[in-house]
């Protein structure tokens, strides 16, 4: 039987008498898209930023691919495989789109001695053009972040999330802000990615459709608990679902 590369089991973090996350529980299968979807207030960033090693949980377990990671910090879980894009961009916006790919796999490229002494790029180059031409964003490869548009940055700032080629990627809001018409190309996108490099994805998203097209299984949140998960045509035909979130 395959193992899942995440699991989290019965996770709870409460802020005074606010219980953000209620005994969360699921898994995560080798290349599988998953969502978690829900009101605001459900408990989907803190639940996000406990998988992340942002906050530490009040009980629970979290697990990558069998090795308990409940209390390791951020760096420690990019250097297990976990890659993240959060809500609000990350790019340097003074440097230019290569070399922000670059800078983001550094921390992977062994000591910091052997950093100092190799060549300009980390020999990261060759990885950065590959997902340079992966994302189609070659024209604006050597322009600084900065300039480019909304848009462009989102692609810029996911693509660094792949640059240390991740075993699971956390993806906050993708489609947060971005223009309608390149929400269906950040999707077709990530399936791409997805069928390619085989890794797994957890997505939290607003945008429903862009979540039921892209995402295999779903998770629906309802203050700080679980409420289903399912696949897209079930969570859609969920009654309970439907009354506490997707409205109709």
């Amino acid at each position: 039987m395959t193992a899942p590369v995440l699991k989290v089991s019965d996770l709870k973090k409460a802020y005074g008498a606010i219980q953000a996350v209620a005994g969360v529980s699921f898994e995560v299968m080798p290349g599988e898209i998953f969502g978690v979807i829900g009101p605001n207030g459900s408990g989907k960033t803190t639940l996000f930023n406990s998988m992340l090693g942002q906050i530490t949980p009040d009980q629970g377990k979290i697990e990558l691919k069998g090795q308990d990671v409940t209390q390791l910090g951020p760096l420690a879980l990019n250097r297990l495989g976990v890659g993240r894009t959060f809500q609000t961009l990350q790019v340097f916006g003074k440097m230019t789109v290569r070399d922000n790919l670059i800078v983001a796999a550094q921390e992977h490229q062994g000591t910091l001695l052997s950093r100092m002494f190799a060549p300009g790029d980390s020999n990261l180059g060759d990885k950065a053009d590959a997902l340079i031409d992966q994302f189609h964003i070659r024209h604006v490869a050597h322009k600084k972040a900065g300039e480019l548009s909304y848009g462009q940055q989102k692609l810029v700032d996911i693509a660094m999330a792949f640059m240390s080629e991740p075993d699971l990627v956390l993806l906050d809001e993708p489609c947060a802000g971005v223009n309608p018409s390149l929400v269906g190309g950040i999707s077709s996108l990530l399936k791409e990615l997805n069928h390619t490099r085989k890794g797994s994805f957890v997505v939290i998203e607003h945008n429903m459709d862009f979540v039921m097209d892209l995402c295999h299984r779903i998770m629906v949140m309802v203050e700080g608990q679980v409420l289903a998960i399912g696949t897209p045509a079930e969570i859609r035909a969920n009654k309970q679902v439907l009354d506490a979130y997707l409205g109709n």
